[in-house]
């Protein structure tokens, strides 16, 4: 095994704490809208999550080793990945809901969410066996920048996952300590890394590589203009499923499906087929095992409670793309506004403005619309992958998918 490469995905140069050998960038990847796939809505000026003011996003991913799994030492193709609601030197509280779509999943901390109505300090997203460190380092994180621990001794984070071991070591334990507080330290504000990178490293989405995607809603209630951010990890869905913008693409591009680079014979050849070969293995239809985490940010005035209806329309969001929330799907998502700094003051009688039910229809829209565009950004940044056991897993084909959407009147240019 050679060393493991730890890339920081950042809008600016990091001072890491641990070894810095790449800098992820996001300037030379087309996104899906440079591909030509048509969006409702209008997206902020970099159409990701970090639109919302005061949002920072760090993230370091893990990649090293090749081959047979050895587990403990790889191969490794995971990450975590930090939202800082009010940034890294800000601990107000803000106001959160969460829901569920399917609960084969974890996101921690929701129940606090669910009985306080506030959310305090990072959500974190990484691999499901790595829940608990990135948890335990969160709070170390906490303690030592001293959020909140003046009035509240104690902490409750939210750290959610998607299982990524069809690529990486996922009982190797590789995400440290470490790992957490370079995600949280070198967290900025600006262009957010997308595809194979942070918690999204070693994930597949309607089996494609798939992993991390961002994007972005602006609308206007009542005059005022406000801005909705969404921030996936996308490792769910069969290909079959697989719509954009409206299009049976999943159906289109048939092939390229994960399959083993290599004729040694390997642990879970049962579950693929060999690179070349046709189809699936004799007799067998893929289950939907995978799972999403979906952030979802704003800087309008939202209630706890209306902030839980939002979480819910991330599922159209989603449907939009053809998933349908599967039995063994992780689906969890999570809703907060930075509006009302102050609120979740100890004492006093602190007020909240909030936007009226009756107008908050354009959050709903933005939230479904963003969702979807997420995800596309998702696949159509991630890149070829080749994992645990040689299994490949291919990326979107850009060309395919331009070509698919032109034959169904879909390309926008």
């Amino acid at each position: 095994m050679v060393g493991t490469r730890i890339l920081v995905a950042v809008s600016l140069v990091a001072t890491a704490a641990v070894p810095l050998l790449s800098q992820q960038s996001t300037a030379a990847k087309p996104r899906a809208r440079d591909l030509g796939v048509p969006f409702d809505g209008t997206p902020g000026p970099l159409n990701a999550i970090t639109d919302v003011p005061g949002i920072e996003v760090g993230q370091v991913t893990l990649i090293s080793g090749s081959g047979k799994l050895v587990v403990g030492q790889g191969p490794v193709r995971t990450g975590v990945t930090a939202i800082l609601p009010r940034g890294r030197t800000n601990g107000d509280p803000v106001s959160a809901g969460w829901f569920t779509l399917n609960g084969n999943g974890e996101m921690t901390g929701t129940t606090w969410i669910e009985e306080s109505g506030f959310l305090r300090g990072p959500v974190m997203i990484t691999n499901t066996h790595s829940v608990g460190v990135v948890r335990d380092a969160v709070i170390s994180w906490l303690v030592r920048k001293g959020y909140d621990f003046d009035t509240f001794d104690w902490s409750l984070p939210i750290v959610a996952e998607t299982w990524d071991a069809s690529l990486n070591d996922i009982n190797g334990f590789h995400v440290r300590p470490e790992h957490v507080y370079t995600a949280l330290d070198s967290a900025r504000g600006g262009p957010v890394a997308e595809g194979n990178v942070g918690g999204g490293t070693g994930m597949i989405c309607h089996q494609f590589k798939g992993g991390i995607g961002t994007a972005s809603r602006q609308f206007t209630i009542e005059d005022k203009g406000y801005t909705l951010g969404v921030l996936v990890q996308c490792n769910y869905g069969l290909r079959r499923q697989l719509r954009i913008a409206g299009v049976p693409v999943g159906t289109a591009i048939a092939d390229q499906m994960p399959c083993y680079n290599t004729t040694n014979p390997l642990p879970g050849a049962e579950r693929y087929p060999r690179c070349g070969a046709a189809g699936s293995p004799p007799g067998m239809e893929p289950e939907e095992l995978g799972s999403i985490i979906v952030v979802v940010a704003t800087d309008a005035p939202l209630l706890p409670s209306q902030l839980k209806r939002v979480a819910k329309r991330v599922i159209l969001g989603i449907a939009r793309m053809g998933g349908i929330g599967g039995d063994s799907s992780g689906d969890i998502f999570v809703a907060f506004s930075t509006a009302n700094p102050g609120a979740a003051v100890k004492n006093g009688h602190p007020s909240m403005t909030y936007v009226p039910n009756e107008e908050i229809n354009p959050v709903f829209e933005a939230t479904a619309q963003a969702t979807e565009e997420a995800i596309t950004n998702a696949l159509v940044a991630a890149e070829t992958m080749t994992g645990v056991n040689d299994l490949r897993v291919t990326a979107l084909p850009h060309d395919r998918l331009r070509q698919v959407l032109q034959q169904y009147g879909r390309l926008a240019r």
